[in-house]
């Protein structure tokens, strides 16, 4: 093994080991992997930036977009409001719910298909008397599910296109993923819909981890500066320290019957001010004696009869303004006039010193919101609503044109008259010609992490295969498939994958198993295409942890659920789509 092969698998080892560790983001974990290589020179300066050029990576940016036109035409919308008219009992409402989910997920990125159907069927299942933590998990799982289907249905499909390109000179087609991908889909979704939720263990079913914190007792009040006050003539930043002490908010100041919030927390208090704040009764009580306020008459009143703030729960995502920091730190109340109410970890509410704890990803938020100002919090803060307040204005009207556009782009790429990136391409063109999609929200529509991540390892990809560490490691499977079944091959390649997507990024893990699986095949004389579809299928399915897949995390706080609720449910949901999916492949991807 050369200097150059070992200083490569040394990089690999530690960008693995950071993905699983956790720490950083995955962006600049794979970033920094790809800077240090092309320091060291395992990857060529020439080649290090080829990634974002990349067709792959053009095809998940551009699917991003287009996700968001069928957003913003309410086409999804509709559809999402009409099905929860349906399922008189659980497993019909997880059944129907599931079964759109796959169908979205299918032809639009499956964290947008989840965002948009979570808070319908959170509502439902309340509406319905059942807990929510019974339905998430399924309908996260059926949204991984679609993705199978097509080839813009999950980026490792999309990815395995592009490396077969690269191998052959012919990417697979829209539906090539349909007959193995699809069926399978259609069992794991009968599977999930009749079974699954059952295996949800009865003590994690108990609570509804969101509702649990609409009990926190929270007042919004005002406090009058008198005479004698201690923040007379202060900044009203200036005595933000006091009132963390007491778990204290301060929303922004009256001033002769006029509220002021932007700008306030630079405004010299005087006599008469008013103080807009939330807080317990008890903590209340403390802050205005420390700071000698005083209570106008009447003014106390309860959360549910504040006319101007709208309490809304909302998820914690990972690309969130709030991931690894405190509402105090981003200063969410004097930028905002938002109040951090409650937060729920696992189901467990957090009630005290709320404002400073460290948000992470999949914690469930309590937010009390201005009414006026409640879509640019929402949008700023990156979190996903529980509830439907209108979030993205939908034009209706646009509902057919959108779909109309999308599926003449669809069938024109499937009979293979233009290649998918140009087609996607004209789609955004025409969503933004017909101010489907506003030209400002374009390129906020890109998950950019997510592009960092797949441009920055399929550089690396491509230096283990140029430098033959790929050749090394299949020389030594090969070895060890000789004396196997051509299926035990097939399904050993299908467990390695599905581990490595369970608990890394499923993306890297697609870049890296497929230059291995297609050399495999060569070494064994075998159908190279029956090893990408394996790969493709298997790097889909990461059931068993709440890293494996993006909606997994999404998941983890309105359900409550458990590191233990997730293998419950989804190794024996992992189990039958290898043997359901294997003789598909060796039916309709034979090895010969």
């Amino acid at each position: 093994m050369s200097p150059d092969q070992l200083l490569l698998i040394l990089i690999f080892s530690l960008l693995f080991a950071f993905l699983l560790w956790g720490k950083f983001r995955y962006d600049l974990v794979a970033f920094s992997s790809l800077v240090v290589a092309v320091i060291i020179g395992v990857v060529p300066y020439d080649n290090a930036f080829d990634g974002f050029g990349h067709p792959a990576t053009i095809i998940v940016a551009l699917v991003l977009i287009v996700s968001r036109g069928l957003i913003n035409s309410g086409a999804i919308y509709f559809i999402g409001r009409k099905i929860s008219e349906f399922g008189k009992n659980i497993w019909q409402h997880i059944s129907i719910i599931g079964f759109i989910g796959a169908i979205l997920s299918a032809f639009m990125n499956n964290v947008a298909a989840l965002a948009l159907l979570m808070p319908i069927d959170i509502n439902k299942a309340r509406d319905s008397k059942w807990t929510p933590r019974a339905t998430l998990m399924p309908l996260s799982f059926a949204t991984i599910l679609g993705g199978m289907a097509t080839l813009i249905g999950t980026p490792p499909n999309i990815i395995i296109s592009g490396i077969r390109y690269e191998y052959s000179g012919t990417p697979f087609g829209m539906f090539d993923f349909f007959p193995v991908g699809g069926l399978t889909a259609l069992i794991g979704l009968i599977f999930v819909s009749f079974v699954g939720w059952r295996l949800i263990p009865k003590a994690s079913e108990s609570n509804d981890a969101g509702k649990e914190l609409k009990d926190i007792a929270t007042y919004v009040s005002n406090l009058t500066v008198s005479k004698n006050s201690l923040v007379l003539g202060k900044k009203l930043f200036e005595i933000y320290s006091e009132a963390e002490k007491f778990d204290v908010a301060i929303l922004g100041i009256v001033r002769d019957e006029v509220r002021i919030d932007k700008g306030s927390r630079n405004i010299h208090l005087k006599e008469n001010d008013q103080l807009l704040i939330d807080a317990t009764p008890e903590e209340l009580d403390e802050f205005r004696s420390l700071m000698k306020l005083e209570f106008p008459f009447n003014k106390i009143k309860m959360l549910a009869e504040s006319d101007d703030f709208i309490p809304c729960e909302v998820v914690v995502t990972e690309n969130s303004r709030l991931v690894n920091t405190t509402a105090s730190k981003i200063g969410l109340g004097w930028r905002k006039s938002t109040i951090l109410l409650g937060v729920s970890r696992k189901g467990r509410p957090i009630r005290k010193q709320i404002r400073k704890t460290v948000i992470r990803t999949g914690d469930i938020l309590l937010l009390l919101i201005p009414k006026e100002t409640y879509q640019d919090v929402i949008k700023w803060l990156n979190c996903l609503p529980l509830a439907d307040r209108g979030l993205n204005i939908t034009d209706t009207s646009k509902m057919n044109l959108a779909l109309l556009i999308f599926f003449s782009g669809l069938i024109l790429t499937s009979i293979g008259l233009v290649k998918l990136p140009i087609i996607l391409g004209a789609v955004v063109i025409l969503y933004c010609l017909s101010k489907i999609i506003p030209i400002r929200d374009v390129y906020s529509s890109v998950e950019w992490p997510v592009i960092v991540l797949l441009a920055s390892i399929i550089p690396l990809g491509s230096a283990l295969e140029s430098n033959g560490t790929t050749a090394l490691i299949v020389e030594e499977l090969t070895k060890v498939s000789l004396n196997l079944e051509p299926w035990l091959i097939i399904t050993l390649l299908m467990i390695l994958t599905m581990t490595l997507s369970d608990i890394l990024n499923n993306t890297a893990t697609t870049i890296v198993i497929a230059p291995i699986g297609i050399k495999l095949a060569e070494n064994l004389n075998m159908n190279p295409d029956t090893f990408l579809m394996a790969i493709a299928i298997s790097a889909s399915c990461a059931f068993l942890t709440p890293i494996g897949h993006k909606n997994n995390t999404i998941i983890l706080g309105p359900g409550g659920y458990g590191f233990s609720d997730y293998w419950r449910v989804g190794l024996p949901l992992e189990v039958i789509i290898i043997t359901v999916s294997v003789p598909l492949l060796l039916f309709f991807w034979p090895l010969n």
